[in-house]
């Protein structure tokens, strides 16, 4: 089976599985926007309170703000989102689809990099336990060759984009033969720039309303808030500011199922420091969010870190966290060095003083920022990818099975009495009801316990509980492990144990 199949079987499952659906889709959906089902809701407030756990509850000098999504029109000015906030698009005459034209540009390297893939694949099956691919990629000319042609192609592509060189963006598609997708021709127009925010109007009358805007980001409404929390918090440098919400951006090309939507949910934190510490807050922040996701349990191979080498205006470092998705590896979280640019920006055009009397060194500065950004619904789509695995069983029978990591899984237990008779769900109600303060529980009594393990399985459900005569003899329970299969019989009273200790996050 290969990636795009994969891909496709996930989001199939999403569906099915009540995980993920198409927006109004009885109305045969809305491009780019997805609704989150009964499970997927539970999946993604469980990431969400994970993220929020380990920034603020573990931290003592970091609090959570929650701003509105709408903001002064001036705020989208002071941070550069009026004038900079655009992608370069280019349509294609023949089938009249549009593009992201720096996309275009990734997506021919990415297929260089298959190449170099394909050429590590066929070398480990040729040396067998003998192969060494560090060596083989930095030896082999062919690699070597496909490796030059990629740094020639992103150091193109970046020198135009810094110098917003439009048509020597369109020069460089033109070159390397990139052609529409959809027609299969190469009959581009001129580059132009798109400015990715929603506009919309507030007041009772369109013709008299201000023209605002929907966040294309969180970041903003910490910092236009960085004083008021400052000041009432009595927060000292250093110290961060959280929240999770949503942004909109009108994307060209909205595409991946939701790895690129339009309207989607960010978790951020702004870490405020002395200027001059800044890279080292930096380097803290690199280590430890890939940290947070390693404790997760995923391994460490699935992530990796890329730094930029083209920074935004705004940045003296940045890196991305980056998982590997079915589409390849892609951008999961971002850690960047935002100098003072944002609050030093936001003084300059509200006439406010953003600075901090330091009490250590007696001077006022302005703070530099770090910032820690993931989004939210692409971590959903890096934990779905991740646990969605096809097992063929020792029987010749297979599952389906969502390993999700116990501590995101949007259901705990599922608490199955065997059969719908002889006081046996009556004795199931009575668990789940001691459990259901503490954890998200599903019962289920249709069908055979086999079904209703696969279903489990299906959804992610860690543990399984199976209550039958015997329970009602001796208060002893079999509780099933969705990854091994494997059933132990324990007394109920030892359930809520288990299951806390089955749902611990890994320390790393």
């Amino acid at each position: 089976m290969n990636q795009e199949e994969f891909f496709k079987k996930i989001t199939a499952h999403a569906k099915e599985y009540g995980f993920v659906f198409p927006s109004s889709d009885i109305y045969d959906g809305l491009s780019a926007v997805y609704d989150y089902g009964q499970n997927g809701v539970e999946l993604k407030n469980n990431i969400r309170q994970y993220w929020w756990k380990a920034m603020v509850q573990m931290h003592e000098n970091i609090v959570g703000v929650d701003a509105a999504i709408f903001m002064h029109p001036t705020v989208w000015k002071a941070s550069g989102h009026v004038d900079a906030f655009n992608d370069p698009m280019i349509d294609n005459k023949d089938s009249k689809k549009r593009y992201r034209a720096d996309v275009l540009v990734e997506d021919h390297i990415a297929k260089i990099e298959d190449k170099i893939n394909k050429e590590v694949e066929k070398a480990k099956k040729r040396f067998g336990d003998a192969f060494d691919k560090e060596q083989f990629v930095s030896t082999n000319a062919r690699v070597l060759g496909y490796k030059q042609e990629i740094e020639d192609i992103s150091h193109r592509l970046y020198v135009a984009m810094e110098n917003n060189d439009l048509a020597g963006i369109k020069q460089l598609i033109e070159d390397l033969g990139i052609v529409c997708p959809i027609s299969g021709s190469r009959n581009w127009t001129d580059v132009r720039q798109f400015n990715l925010m929603f506009a919309t109007q507030m007041g009772s009358l369109a013709e008299g309303a201000n023209e605002i805007y929907l966040r294309p980001e969180t970041a903003q409404g910490i910092f236009v808030n960085y004083l008021n929390i400052q000041k009432t918090g009595r927060m000292k440098v250093p110290f961060g500011i959280a929240q999770t919400g949503k942004a909109f951006r009108n994307e060209i090309v909205a595409r991946q199922f939701i790895f690129r939507m339009r309207e989607f949910e960010q978790m951020e934190m702004q870490f405020f420091v002395r200027p001059g510490t800044e890279l080292e807050w930096f380097k803290h922040w690199k280590e430890e969010r890939l940290r947070w996701h390693l404790s997760l349990g995923i391994p460490a191979e699935k992530y990796r870190y890329h730094d930029h080498e083209k920074l935004a205006h705004y940045a003296n470092a940045a890196t991305d966290i980056e998982f590997e998705f079915p589409f390849g590896f892609k951008e999961l979280e971002g850690i960047h060095s935002r100098t003072d640019f944002d609050l030093s920006s936001h003084s300059k055009f509200s006439g406010k003083k953003l600075q901090y009397f330091d009490p250590e060194t007696n001077e006022s500065y302005v703070p530099y920022v770090i910032e820690t950004s993931i989004g939210l619904d692409r971590m959903f789509l890096a934990m779905l990818s991740h646990a969605y695995t096809e097992e063929k069983l020792e029987d010749g029978s297979e599952r389906v099975v969502m390993k999700f990591p116990a501590a995101l899984a949007p259901y705990k237990v599922a608490i199955l009495p065997l059969v719908k008779k002889d006081g046996l769900p009556e004795k199931a109600r009575e668990i789940m009801e001691q459990l259901t303060p503490d954890f998200m529980c599903q019962y289920e009594e249709k069908d055979s316990i086999g079904k209703r393990y696969r279903r489990q399985d299906a959804i992610g459900t860690p543990l399984c509980v199976t209550i039958d005569n015997q329970t009602l003899e001796d208060n002893t329970v079999t509780v099933r492990d969705r990854d091994t299969m494997e059933q132990i019989r324990v007394n109920a009273d030892e359930l809520y144990n288990i299951i806390r200790n089955k749902i611990a996050p890994k320390r790393v």
